[in-house]
């Protein structure tokens, strides 16, 4: 498959801090061979005793034996962490016992390797759906190979192994002054279709060498993950891989962060979520074929829910994702997705704007409209719709891409 970059293809990856604590290898298993393709399609990362962990994964009835296993180690061993590994090519969902027999062989290979325990070992696989491995090893004999191999990541390198229809390798980080201790932040994702989360069909993970009780670290990352990952669309089709992990090996030398009350804690927060919602635009703008990164807020709302709601069927209507694509500055169809979200609004207070032109207000045509102007905004690559449903004080903050020929193109070939 011949992939054309996104236009919001960045010119270089971006250069990412060192995480002390942290090892990395990549490798080829062959998964695009069959395709005519060779590159590295797996990865290995290992954390230094002590690192602690948080994850968030697909909400999908049919997710995956690895986001079923994230799950389980990451109760059984109390937010503990000590390896990684990812491959791209093959999912394993819906791939029955069979899986589970992939997963405890993966396993197998990285306790017997590595000299760690099972349950602070984590799996991710993306790709094809429904076809199991002949060999239930395939994955995990690449282990002692990947761990011959281990060295500080290259992050661009790890960002291109799990790669599937994504353009470019996406990877975001910083550094920040935790009271006189400088901690380091480094992330890398894969997603660019089924993108709809709860979450979306992405892999991310972030790197830090901050300290922080893994319980702690949870909530934070349930919360930055509502606000970013799980506020982006790419085409409404929820993954059965979903997966953001978090691993914070405390390598700094700080104290860890125990309650939300650290002084240091902010700053914290502020330093992952920007990190996330890096990543997170990255993947919709290089959603499959889009042309078009769109913003999407609607405030005046009863709740942020309710919002996020609306927000989300514009974000995910095709009428407006093709308006968009084309544009096609309709608004006619923004008003018919907020009515479609059956959420509490006022139409004769119901106003709507493209970027500062304003479109309509209190229930019907701006008075001043022009088409010039809106059709204006539509033709930037890069705008935003907001919406005042006139009911309340509320908002959410929704990103989504237009809908092109490109993504029919792309879908329609994805297993050859």
């Amino acid at each position: 498959m011949n992939l054309k970059p996104s236009p919001f293809a960045p010119a270089r990856f971006p250069d990412l801090p060192v995480v002390n604590g942290v090892r990395a290898a990549t490798a080829s298993r062959g998964f695009y061979a069959r395709r005519g393709m060779e590159r590295d399609d797996m990865f290995l990362f290992v954390l230094d005793e002590g690192t602690a962990c948080a994850g968030v994964y697909t909400v999908s009835n049919t997710a995956s034996a690895d986001v079923l296993w994230c799950r389980e180690a990451l109760e059984q061993g109390a937010g503990a962490a000590r390896a990684l590994v990812v491959n791209a090519g093959n999912s394993n969902a819906f791939t029955g016992p069979k899986g589970v027999l992939k997963n405890e062989a993966t396993l197998k290979a990285m306790t017997e390797t590595l000299g760690v325990p099972k349950e602070t070992c984590f799996l991710a696989a993306t790709g094809v759906i429904g076809e199991p491995l002949s060999d239930p090893n395939y994955v995990g004999m690449m282990v002692p190979e990947l761990a011959g191999k281990l060295a500080p990541p290259d992050w661009e390198a790890a960002a291109r192994a799990f790669m599937t229809t994504d353009t470019f390798p996406k990877g975001a980080g910083s550094t920040v002054d935790l009271d006189g201790t400088p901690v380091h932040f480094a992330g890398i994702a894969k997603g660019s279709g089924m993108i709809a989360p709860n979450m979306a069909t992405m892999l991310s993970y972030v790197f830090t060498d901050a300290a922080i009780e893994p319980g702690l670290l949870q909530a934070l990352l349930a919360d930055i993950t509502n606000q970013t990952f799980n506020s982006i669309t790419v085409d409404g089709d929820t993954s059965t891989s979903d997966t953001l992990m978090v691993f914070a090996t405390g390598a700094s030398g700080m104290a860890p962060i125990r309650t939300p009350e650290d002084p240091r804690f902010e700053a914290f927060a502020d330093a992952l979520h920007a990190v996330c919602q890096d990543l997170s635009h990255l993947i919709v703008k290089d959603g499959e074929g889009a042309s078009k990164f769109v913003t999407i807020t609607v405030k005046g709302a009863v709740s942020t829910q309710s919002a996020k709601v609306i927000a989300s069927e514009i974000a995910n209507s095709p009428l407006i994702k093709t308006a968009m694509a084309a544009g096609d500055a309709n608004w006619g169809r923004v008003v018919m997705a907020v009515g479609k979200s059956l959420e509490p609004i006022r139409m004769d207070q119901l106003s709507i704007w493209f970027d500062d032109v304003l479109v309509a207000e209190n229930g019907s045509r701006a008075e001043n409209y022009s088409e010039t102007a809106a059709s204006a905004v539509f033709a930037q690559p890069e705008f935003t719709i907001c919406v005042d449903a006139g009911v309340g004080d509320q908002s959410h903050t929704v990103w989504t891409c237009d809908l092109t020929h490109a993504y029919v193109d792309i879908n329609g070939a994805y297993r050859t």
